[in-house]
């Protein structure tokens, strides 16, 4: 998805939500940075209270968070107070809430490959149809396009992870 489809992927959201459904929207910052033009989860938070409120309730997660402010926040979206969780990669693993049924990862270009794996891997616990949405700025790189091409083909994680290394190399031990 691209910023041109952005009120459909809203309008479906919501579809989600008036099923009873809920969401996590994930932003690679949490606040604006003077350096990078990206979305961020704060104001992000504003904006999607503004586009789901009264109707559903949007919360904000994200790691500065003290450790009982972030329990009270996951505790309420388990139990389905919140409908959208606005947050940051944080949500990434330790997170199971069946009900969920929509990730949505903004500027998922600039996540890796397993991050990626990871925050699809939030939603698709139930019964019930889970969609995860990557929105993108195809221009950054090459590798951008690879790695966004690999989550749509796949969902084995032996694959990506071969596709990572290939793309990012092996690293250096010392």
């Amino acid at each position: 998805y691209d910023e041109k489809q952005r009120t459909k992927l809203y309008d479906g959201i919501r579809h989600e939500l008036a099923r009873g459904r809920q969401a996590y929207v994930v932003y690679p910052l949490i606040e604006e940075s003077e350096k990078l033009d990206l979305r961020n989860a704060t104001d992000m938070c504003r904006e999607l209270n503004s586009d789901f409120m009264p109707d559903h309730r949007v919360e904000l997660l994200h790691g500065r968070m003290s450790g009982e402010e972030k329990e009270r926040v996951m505790g309420e979206f388990k139990a389905g107070a919140i409908g959208v969780l606005a947050a940051t990669s944080v949500v990434e693993v330790g997170v199971d809430v069946p009900n969920a049924s929509v990730m949505v990862v903004e500027h998922a270009e600039r996540f890796g490959l397993a991050q990626l794996h990871q925050l699809r891997g939030r939603v698709g616990r139930s019964e019930y149809q889970s969609y995860c949405i990557l929105m993108a700025d195809y221009r950054r790189s090459e590798d951008a396009r690879r790695r966004l091409k690999v989550m749509t083909e796949t969902t084995d994680g032996f694959r990506i992870a071969e596709e990572d290394l290939s793309l990012r190399g092996p690293g250096e031990f010392m």
